[in-house]
This record gives structure tokens, C-alpha cells and sequence, in this order.
């Protein structure tokens, strides 16, 4: 939920939640089932700056959301299942699909035993430069960076800029306006933005992404269980949008290939890196799936629906945001009522793929 339009939107939830609109809507609106979208797992932090808290759940947070997706008769199924599912005739209960995006290391410190715990399947999309120790998590050195400083000046579009950042709304707004200059940019200039800012403020960057990334051996723990499928997520978790059409392609290819590679299992799932409607196009769709991936997810909002309507290399999901504990608003959620209604689409190469 946005701030501008964050309240409103509560409003509405609550008001769809204790009417019971959700429910009477949920037939027409809940499609086949949903894919839940988590990033990093780990226990509530203290500090006042803390611009990446929407992509954060607590360990026992996510324990009562998968309580909850039982009370609630949800089949919880992996990605293989979802998609089978999103192709088929609908069935009697709706699936709720756990995925992880970014591979980060606390996920097998404090996500992971919750998960073993219940028993569920779940999908871990890797950015395999990361497992590798050669990824730049750039967004923790900005978030670094930001929290220690006052002062702030970089190289924008070859302009030296300066930023005073003293108040919490100053860092909020800076974090939010270089994050997604950042994102812009092709990876040379990104790598030489970063590299600039590390070394005017002292920050590691090769440090920080190493120590909150799971390495290989992290990996081979999970992979020995059956209800863990790994998809890819490219080599460097670059925004596609931001590559030549070749680059993009070789992402993809490599991302694939070495996750196989070091795992030693197909890899047959893809991930959009941040996975919004700027992060990619619709020629990126089309490589998904001509790169032999089966699925490819976004981070756009929606249901799965069943019996091909939904685009399997496009497939929607629900990015919980990690400030909002309500479970109540999940459930309104995951009833499907909170979305327009998605065209329908069969194949990456149609029109309004995305």
C-alpha cells in the first residue's frame, strides 16, 4: 500500500471485510487461487529509518498467515501445482502458492524452519550472482548510507547533486527518489553510481550483499527437501526494462543455467526481478517463455485464474506488505475483490500480455 493512497484503500478492505462482501464476491472474484509474493523474513528490527520494512514479515507473522491459509480451506501448492491448476477446470477450494523473492540469508535462519514446520511447499527465486558473492544488493547500501548521514552528494546524469537529509521524512524521500533513479539504469552505470557512493560514505557494498545472501551451501540445505522448488530470478537481479533486449536474454539464459548448474535439477520457473509493470515488457514475456521456463511471475497485483486465462508467463501476485499485520486485510486480499479484472491471455506472444 502506497502512502498517498494507503488509508482509502484500508477503508475500503475493512469496509469489504465487515460487510461481507468479500465473501459474497469471492466465487466471481477469487479465480483459481493466488501467489503470495514474501522477501525477507526475520524478527522486527528498532530504528526509525527502515525504507525496505513493506518487503519484511516476522517469523510469526508468517506462522499465523499459514495458520490462517488452513483455517481458511485454502490448498496451499507449489508453483508446479498452481500452474497446472491455472490451466485446468476450477476446482473446489481456491490454492494459495508461497513464493520468496531474493534469496536472502535470514530466509534459512528464520523463514525456512516455519515452513518445515508446517509442512507447506514453497518457491525461492534466485538471483544467482548472489549465492555466488558477486550480486550488489545497491538498495541496502543506499539504505545504509541514508541512515548514517546528513549530508548526501552524488554524480546524477553527470551533474554533482546535494542532498540535506536531517529530518526522517528527508531520508524517506531521498531513499525513495535514488532507489528509483538507480533502477534506471543500465548495469555499467549503476555499478559506477554504487561504487561512488560506497566510496564517499564508507559503505561495503561487496560486504553487505555477501552477508545478507545465502551462499551455495545454504542452498544444498534446501534443496534436500522435497517441498522446496527453486526457480530463477537473472544473474544480477537487474530490471530487465533497463537492458538491451540481448542482455535481457542472456540474464535469463545464465540466471537458468547456473542455478541447474549448482543444483543439479531443472530449473523450470522464472521471476521478474521487482516485478512491477516498469520493471518489464511485454518482449521480456515472450523470452520468458522462449528461454523454457514454464512460469514466469510478476509483482502485479491479482488472481490466478483457471483454465488458461491467465498467462502463465505473466502470472500476477500479491506482494504483502510487510507493514500491515492484519490478517483480516489478507483475507480481503485473497478474495480477489480488491482487483480489476485482468483480460484474458493464453500465450506470452498475445496481446495484453501484461
Amino acid at each position: 500500500m502506497t502512502p498517498d493512497n494507503g488509508i482509502l484503500r484500508r477503508a475500503r478492505m475493512e469496509l469489504a471485510y465487515f460487510s461481507g462482501a468479500f465473501r459474497l464476491r469471492e466465487h466471481e472474484a477469487g479465480g483459481a487461487g493466488v501467489i503470495l509474493r514474501f522477501a525477507r523474513v526475520r524478527p522486527a528490527r528498532r530504528g526509525r529509518f527502515q525504507p525496505l520494512k513493506s518487503q519484511e514479515i516476522t517469523p510469526a507473522f508468517l506462522d499465523r498467515t499459514l495458520r490462517a491459509l488452513k483455517r481458511w480451506k485454502y490448498d496451499i501448492v507449489g508453483i508446479d501445482e498452481a500452474c497446472r491448476r491455472a490451466v485446468t477446470l476450477p476446482e473446489r477450494r481456491r490454492f494459495a502458492c508461497l513464493s520468496f523473492d531474493g534469496a536472502t540469508k535470514d530466509f534459512v535462519t528464520y523463514g525456512y524452519p516455519v515452513l518445515a514446520k508446517h509442512r507447506v511447499p514453497l518457491t525461492l527465486y534466485l538471483p544467482t550472482a548472489f549465492p555466488d558473492g558477486v550480486g550488489t544488493a545497491w538498495w541496502l547500501v543506499l539504505e545504509d548510507i541514508i541512515a548514517r548521514e546528513n549530508r548526501i552528494s552524488l554524480m546524477i546524469d553527470g551533474r554533482e547533486r546535494h542532498f540535506v537529509v536531517t529530518s526522517l521524512s528527508d531520508k524517506y524521500e531521498l531513499f525513495d527518489f535514488l532507489s528509483g533513479w538507480l533502477r534506471k539504469l543500465s548495469p555499467s552505470d549503476l555499478s559506477y553510481a554504487v561504487n561512488d557512493l560506497g566510496r564517499r560514505y564508507s559503505a561495503d557494498a561487496a560486504q553487505l550483499s555477501r552477508g545478507a545472501s545465502l551462499d551455495w551451501q545454504d542452498l544444498a540445505k534446501l534443496a534436500a527437501d522435497p517441498n522446496v522448488t527453486f526457480g530463477s530470478a537473472t544473474v544480477n537481479y537487474s530490471v530487465l526494462s533497463s537492458l538491451r533486449d540481448a542482455d535481457a536474454q542472456r540474464e535469463m539464459a545464465m540466471g537458468k543455467a547456473v542455478a541447474e548448474s549448482a543444483l543439479g535439477r531443472p530449473i523450470k520457473h522464472f521471476a521478474f526481478p521487482f516485478g512491477d509493470r516498469d520493471a518489464f515488457r511485454r518482449p521480456h514475456v515472450v523470452m520468458a517463455e522462449e528461454a523454457g521456463f514454464a512460469s514466469a511471475v510478476s509483482t502485479i497485483s491479482g488472481v490466478v485464474e483457471a483454465q488458461g486465462r491467465t498467462n502463465l508467463h505473466a502470472l500476477p501476485r500479491i506482494a504483502w506488505d510487510g507493514r500491515v499485520r492484519s490478517l483480516r486485510m489478507m483475507r480481503v486480499l485473497l478474495s480477489g475483490v480488491m482487483f480489476a479484472p485482468v483480460r484474458p491471455t493464453r500465450h506470452a506472444r498475445d496481446e495484453g500480455a501484461i
